[in-house]
């Protein structure tokens, strides 16, 4: 079977599932939370133009769609962390045995908006990181709330902020998002990319993810840009 055929088929059935998936749940999309900025933050440093972080809160499209309109990213790909380069591909990440995250690589300008910035748009829009290896109807440890520090500077900061944030009571429960350093992101499939942009009248779209850009403008509207940065392709799979 063709690579293209099997993409279309793998696409058809990821729509007919998440659509099933949706049936006697609540229309409500997650809210969102206004929450204090971080106390610590990365310095200013002028001479440093390019900055990645990687996040992970469930389906990937939500938060691709997100980061795809905040000002100062250049970039957001959907994929895969916290596994092994070969089972990064979709239809085995979704057994939940791999140890993967659906997660959204973020290039962004630290000039623009700083890491710590980033983080507070994650936990406030992005997903809820008080629910444990799920987000809304997608349930598994391959929809686990974990941020994948590019350096060690910012996995301090991740973890001085989700302390200041539980100790704040910012959210009704305490905040399970994980931290795992030193692991590489594989990019998704190309049908995965730019999805929420592609697909806004999608069911599980207008439900879950559409709402996180309105929260994003209307908590954010600073950050907010209106024309998503959008993926021109995604990176080659083996």
């Amino acid at each position: 079977m063709s690579s293209s055929i099997r993409a279309a088929l793998i696409f058809a059935a990821l729509l007919i599932g998440a659509g099933l998936a949706l049936r006697g749940l609540p229309s409500a999309a997650e809210s969102a939370r206004s929450i204090p900025p971080p106390a610590l933050d990365e310095p200013a440093n002028p001479q440093k133009t390019s900055e990645v972080a990687v996040l992970a809160g469930g389906c990937f499209w939500g938060v691709q769609g997100v980061f795809q309109h905040v000002e100062g990213v250049n970039g957001a790909v959907s994929g895969y962390a916290g596994g092994a380069a070969a089972p990064a591909h979709y239809e085995m990440v979704g057994t939940g045995m791999t140890g993967h995250a659906e997660a959204v690589r973020i290039t962004f300008d630290p000039r623009r908006i700083t890491y710590g910035h980033i983080l507070q748009i994650y936990f406030s829009v992005a997903h809820d990181p008080t629910e444990l290896d799920r987000q809304g109807p997608d349930v598994g440890t391959q929809y686990r709330s974990a941020i994948f520090p590019t350096n060690p500077e910012q996995a301090r900061i991740a973890e001085t902020y989700i302390a200041q944030l539980n100790q704040a009571h910012a959210f009704n429960a305490p905040i399970v998002t994980k931290i795992e350093p030193g692991r590489d992101f594989y990019p998704a499939e190309d049908y995965h990319q730019n999805f929420l942009a592609r697909n806004p009248n999608y069911l599980y779209i207008m439900t879950y993810d559409l709402p996180k850009i309105e929260n994003l403008e209307r908590l954010f509207s600073d950050s907010y840009r209106a024309t998503p940065v959008l993926v021109a392709a995604a990176a080659p799979r083996s």
